[in-house]
């Protein structure tokens, strides 16, 4: 009941390939979730025999620990001494009861190379543990569980291609065994579904899952291309990609989500939320300046861009009635210009500092800039700015004034950042998602109105999962093409469609390239 899958735009480069074991285990996503994380050698040995025979070194914040292990590899014939392992894991819990567990090898001062045991590394991996839905709500519950694993490629290609028989001997093979250990484990533990675990993971991981609105599922085209691992075609066959639940339900596992685009209209950036009747005022890029410059093409590296809306999901018109939504179109704002300062402390109301853009000549004849400011900790901070402006003034009482005028309690609550990683590391992929997220509910947001502009300072550091996020984003930024866009949450019908407030597109930065922030 376990099928493998390989990442087939992971292959097309570099000496490693993604690929995952993928599940259903007659149990909740909590449960399973609970047997993952615990390193209670007696237990685990039951589902994993590799990493069975675990020793905690240190836990942080309830949602970060690192573990020590062994193993005797005897049925690896081919290694004569003992092998030693260490590995930290990340873990945090949407809105939607999905877990995700990412596994990386480390190093702790703690636990330094063994005698009489050869160190070695753990491949990365995910974990990803989502429930199903049942028939009925007395029926027995169900998740999906995906462990996604960074390969080798050669030694990959070899097994598939039937050329290596030993590849059943290997570390891979042992851990993306792991989901079918799971499956099997629970099935003869039934009495580990009633159980009430007492929880692992304390408040801190959830500060991601506020109000039942703070997280979507994004319905987007997913750049992950995950085909059969032992399909050798390279026809997308839709049935390989179904797992079946129920003899009339059938869960899909590659991209739903184009039939339901396909069948969507692409919003307009014409909206009412500008006064029509004003002339437009020019925002020619040649009149502002930020410290950091604007991409000459999409290969450039340490700039910015600003993409159109159309790779982001929003709600569309008949979103209340049936959940649907669509594209997103040009955004409503236009980005001008990007600062990226380091700081000592943290950079706040920097549209009040006197060479900001705000209080320049050229920002001060627009009709409304919005200044975004996202404050990241590392050593140093920093600060990514991004200013917005709007060629028009905004209309009264529509959705765009509420929230420039309204009171910080309603902003917490409406405005929307929604993520996607283009191109980089899997796993930060994975760790970033492509959910949107309320950025008030899950982070602490200040603001500032004044004049024609409205900041709003987004404290990363104030949520110790985000913190978590951040560290492994930086850790592979100068690779990383990141999209983002903001957009106000519409509830009613006189709200919707949502429309793309701003976005921009974030290429591979340089953290040395940061200017002083004074």
């Amino acid at each position: 009941g376990v099928r493998i899958f390989e990442d087939l735009v992971s292959s097309k480069g570099g000496k490693d390939i993604v690929v995952k074991a993928v599940g259903v285990v007659d149990a909740s996503a909590d449960t399973v979730f609970e047997v993952i994380l615990n390193p209670d050698p007696q237990s685990r040995y039951e589902w994993d025999t590799l990493t069975s025979d675990l020793e905690l070194i240190e836990s942080v914040n309830g949602h970060y620990d690192v573990l020590y292990g062994t193993f005797d590899p005897r049925q690896l014939t081919w290694w004569q001494s003992k092998r030693d392992f260490v590995f930290s894991r990340q873990w945090f819990r949407s809105q939607d009861g999905t877990y995700t567990i990412l596994q990386l090898p480390s190093v702790h001062k703690k636990k330094p190379p063994r005698s009489g045991y050869n160190r070695t590394k753990i491949n990365p991996s995910t974990w990803e543990i989502r429930n199903l839905s049942t028939s009925t709500p007395t029926s027995t519950p169900r998740c999906l569980v995906t462990q996604t694993l960074e390969i080798n490629l050669k030694g990959w290609f070899k097994w598939r291609n039937n050329r290596c028989p030993h590849f059943e001997r290997t570390i891979p093979y042992a851990l993306l065994n792991q989901v079918s250990g799971l499956k099997e484990y629970i099935g003869a533990n039934p009495s580990l579904s009633s159980n009430s675990f007492t929880t692992i993971i304390d408040s801190k991981v959830s500060e991601f899952s506020g109000s039942s609105s703070e997280f979507e599922d994004v319905d987007e085209p997913s750049s992950d291309q995950f085909y059969d691992a032992t399909d050798d075609s390279d026809d997308d066959d839709e049935s390989d990609g179904e797992i079946e639940i129920e003899q009339d339900k059938k869960i899909k596992l590659k991209n739903i989500s184009w039939a339901i685009a396909s069948f969507t209209k692409k919003k307009s950036s014409e909206t009412s939320d500008l006064n029509s009747s004003v002339p437009s005022v020019s925002l020619d890029p040649g009149q502002f300046y930020g410290s950091m410059r604007k991409a000459k093409d999409e290969a450039d590296k340490n700039c910015w861009s600003s993409p159109d809306g159309s790779g982001f999901m929003i709600r569309g018109k008949s979103y209340m009635n049936d959940s649907m939504k669509v594209k997103g179109g040009e955004p409503l704002l236009k980005l001008i210009a990007v600062d990226w300062f380091k700081v000592e402390d943290c950079a706040a109301e920097v549209a009040l500092h006197p060479k900001s853009l705000a209080q320049s000549a050229a920002g001060k004849k627009l009709p409304f800039i919005l200044v975004v400011n996202l404050q990241v900790p590392a050593k140093p901070n920093y600060s990514l700015v991004l200013y917005y402006a709007a060629d028009k003034p905004v209309n009264k009482n529509s959705l765009l004034d509420k929230f420039v005028e309204g009171t910080d309690m309603f902003r917490d609550s409406r405005l929307k950042l929604i993520p996607s990683i283009v191109e980089g590391y899997w796993m930060v992929k994975r760790a970033v998602g492509t959910k949107a997220c309320l950025l008030g509910k899950a982070l602490t947001c200040k603001y500032l109105k004044q004049d024609n502009f409205l900041e709003i300072d987004v404290d990363i550091g104030s949520s110790s999962v985000a913190r978590g996020v951040i560290s492994l984003v930086l850790g592979y930024v100068t690779g990383l093409v990141v999209d983002l866009a903001l957009v106000i949450e519409g509830r009613d019908a006189a709200e919707l469609p949502e429309y793309i407030l701003g976005t921009v597109r974030l290429n591979r930065v340089q953290l040395d390239s940061a200017v002083p922030f004074e």
